[in-house]
């Protein structure tokens, strides 16, 4: 997936990039684009050729009267894509030449507003693609992918080029305090600025020359990246013929492996499929061949990403370079919460350090549980570790799933924010991308004003990339009176269950639901006007708060009584399992977090590797291997991504930032104890903070002044710690 970050476009870093992450959310690397001029006053850039022919008929050509503005999916075809995005491109030169050529002297109005409105028909069509890209791919739109990408890209860097258009932009800039501007005028001004300067302007003609060949050629490896991702995870399958060899599976589990009309079932290394089995069967040479599977996905043959991420790594480097930093790292969290990859770094250790100890005695329960029969291997770790909750606990977490039916689960997430944010929620029917969607209108119960649409795909299929995600169709926007409601997506991808049987959910699951809702809820109050900020938009660091605060809403009690009931007879949630739940919360802490910080620390050491540096990496499994010892990861466990499958980083937009879900952690951990000191979890004033300075803000203001709004206060990390059951012991007394 990709973010524009200029002009019209800047609305797809809002919704294409893959917000949240539960699993494998990937965005980012493109920005926008310029205007029908001729090959020699658009410096270079290829001309674009599209006729009247291959344009009739096409939906993306079209104003689109259906409900809610969603795209007529059934009349789009995948050989409209191509020439749509040309003409669409063409349109964007000409909005930038328009700007560019205007005789009038450079205003905030004609230049900085008209950017952020420009492209408006390659929004259309991109949102729609990326989008379709991500939930129903082919072998055609995996071949259009890279040839639209790359283009897009070459798009991007002439616009930051542009020497004209970046001083029409200067001069309003230097103009900024004589200008009267509002407060979103300013913050507009500001960031457009920044993106021109952060994306090169001011470099020398030959630096951008050579930037420029970067950035197009990390297009094309990232795309790659991604493509060999799916398609190797597709690619593994392993049949099973005797339902012996399933032993431990519940049967609703099997149910959805079987295939129908044969006695067959079909195991995956989809996240879903994969978390199950390993937690449930007993087979342990079967969970050995599962854990290759999943662990060594696009490591070798065709589909290998090794060579991929060190040419990519080397590119940003080299980039990062060329622009004036030490490395990729320091060039992106210049603009981030935690400013250096030095202060990320040192904040994944102070956590890691506890995380690594409970990991190792949790290493050590498994082992007295197993005995001398065989030593503990990573393959082990989910089913054992089950075992050991529910023999310390009395708690097993199959327990849970009939009371988290999906419907069930969907309603209380209505129910919480809701209650949060005084909007409700009407399901409509409208036209979708694949039969599974359902769709809910949003409306502020105040004012009753239409907030937007929301989309939600839930299943899992082999169209289908991985992971959860939240995307837009449309982003939000309000310029000149014209108040465009986005028009919202969010996606999982559970199991499927056998037809005529209700989707149960594992509790984790029902987080990641709350999650992504919150991203969807960030995209869908906003009340910025401008497009460049408006929604999701923000530093990695932050945007995650959002989602992840309401996961705590997910797990409390007085929530949990409201929607958890029993598929069958409709009773809630006894308070005794809740308890046993909430017991049991810090369990397996250790592994959670080594996992996830290992995988943070080795995409911060991918990316702060000079140019020189990055030129000397020739092996990616040893480049890794050579990290996770350095910090003395035990072997049992496997970062929750390796280079090769880690895609947030090497095809999406979480480069140098996959510390970023632990860092909002101090946020939402932080934020979520200020509800529960106010002895209301729905604390009326505290909703409203939370709504005014974060769902609704966008990227108004820096993101710390933004927290503070709402809270009152800088976060600490004492609340991050306590809820991971790593809080400071207290000595004994005697």
């Amino acid at each position: 997936m990709k973010t524009y970050l200029l002009g019209g476009a800047a609305a797809l870093a809002l919704s294409l990039a893959a917000c949240g992450q539960k699993a494998e959310t990937s965005e980012e690397d493109a920005v926008i684009a310029g205007a029908e001029v001729s090959e020699e006053e658009s410096e270079g850039l290829p001309e674009i050729i599209v006729t009247d022919a291959e344009l009739e008929g096409n939906p993306f050509r079209q104003e689109w009267d259906t409900p809610y503005g969603v795209p007529p999916f059934a009349e789009i075809q995948d050989a409209h894509y191509l020439p749509a995005t040309r003409k669409a491109v063409l349109e964007l030169r000409a909005d930038i030449d328009a700007i560019v050529s205007n005789p009038d002297a450079p205003t905030f109005e004609n230049t900085i507003v008209a950017l952020d409105g420009a492209g408006a028909s390659l929004d259309k069509v991109i949102r729609v693609f990326s989008n379709i890209t991500s939930t129903d791919t082919n072998d055609t739109l995996r071949e259009l992918e890279a040839e639209i990408w790359p283009m897009l890209t070459r798009e991007q860097t002439a616009i930051s080029f542009n020497p004209e258009l970046f001083e029409r932009v200067k001069a309003v800039y230097e103009q900024r305090d004589r200008l009267g501007l509002d407060e979103q005028d300013a913050r507009l001004l500001e960031l457009t600025h920044r993106d021109f300067v952060r994306n090169g302007a001011d470099l020398a003609p030959g630096v951008k020359t050579q930037v420029a060949k970067i950035n197009e050629e990390m297009s094309g490896l990232t795309t790659e990246f991604g493509r060999n991702l799916l398609l190797s995870t597709k690619d593994f399958k392993i049949e099973i013929t005797d339902e012996a060899e399933l032993v431990g599976l519940s049967e609703d589990f099997k149910g959805a492996l079987k295939v129908k009309g044969e006695d067959k079932w079909v195991l995956t290394v989809d996240r879903s499929v994969y978390e199950t089995f390993m937690t449930q069967s007993e087979n342990r040479d079967l969970r050995a061949k599962m854990f290759d599977g999943y662990r060594l996905r696009a490591s070798e043959g065709e589909y290998d990403n090794g060579p991929l991420a060190i040419k990519i790594a080397q590119l940003r480097a080299k980039k990062a370079e060329l622009m004036g930093y030490k490395s990729h790292a320091h060039y992106q969290l210049e603009t981030r919460m935690a400013k250096t990859p030095e202060a990320a770094e040192e904040f994944l250790l102070r956590v890691w350090e506890p995380g690594l100890k409970r990991a190792k005695q949790e290493r050590a329960d498994m082992q007295e549980m197993v005995g001398g029969e065989f030593q503990i291997a990573g393959h082990d770790w989910w089913y054992y570790s089950e075992k050991v909750r529910q023999a310390k606990y009395a708690f097993d977490d199959n327990a849970l799933k009939p009371y988290f039916e999906l419907g069930a689960v969907r309603q209380g997430v209505f129910d919480v924010t809701s209650k949060l944010f005084n909007i409700s929620f009407e399901p409509v029917e409208v036209e979708a991308w694949n039969p599974i969607v359902k769709s809910w209108t949003v409306t502020d119960n105040e004012t009753g004003e239409y907030l937007g649409l929301f989309m939600a795909d839930m299943y899992a299929r082999d169209s289908k990339r991985g992971g959860a995600w939240m995307s837009s169709y449309r982003g939000a926007s309000d310029v000149d009176g014209d108040n465009v409601r986005p028009i919202v997506t969010n996606n999982l991808n559970l199991i499927q269950p056998v037809e005529g049987e209700p989707t149960l959910m594992r509790f984790d699951e029902v987080e990641t639901l709350f999650h992504e809702f919150g991203h969807g809820m960030h995209g869908m109050l906003t009340q910025i006007r401008y497009k460049t900020f408006s929604g999701v938009n923000g530093p990695r660091d932050y945007t995650e708060f959002p989602a992840q605060i309401l996961e705590h809403w997910a797990g409390a009690p007085e929530v949990l009584s409201t929607f958890a009931t029993h598929y069958e007879t409709g009773e809630p949630i006894p308070l005794e399992l809740i308890d046993k739940m909430n017991a049991a919360a810090t369990f397996n802490q250790g592994f959670k977090t080594t996992e996830y910080i290992a995988a943070a620390l080795l995409d911060l050491r991918w990316h702060m590797l000079t140019s020189e540096e990055a030129a000397q990496i020739t092996n990616a499994r040893e480049f890794e291997k050579k990290v996770l010892e350095e910090y003395g990861l035990i072997p049992e466990i496997e970062p929750r991504y390796r280079t090769q499958y880690f895609s947030h980083v090497f095809a999406g937009g979480y480069s140098a930032g996959y510390y970023a879900y632990l860092w909002s952690e101090i946020l939402d951990a932080d934020g979520f104890t200020a509800f529960r000191e106010s002895g209301d979890i729905f604390d009326p004033e505290l909703a409203a903070q939370l709504k005014k300075w974060v769902y609704e803000a966008g990227g108004l203001r820096e993101a710390d002044e933004l927290y503070r709004n709402f809270r009152g206060s800088d976060p600490t990390i004492e609340p991050l710690l306590q809820i991971r059951g790593f809080g400071e012991e207290k000595p004994s007394e005697g």
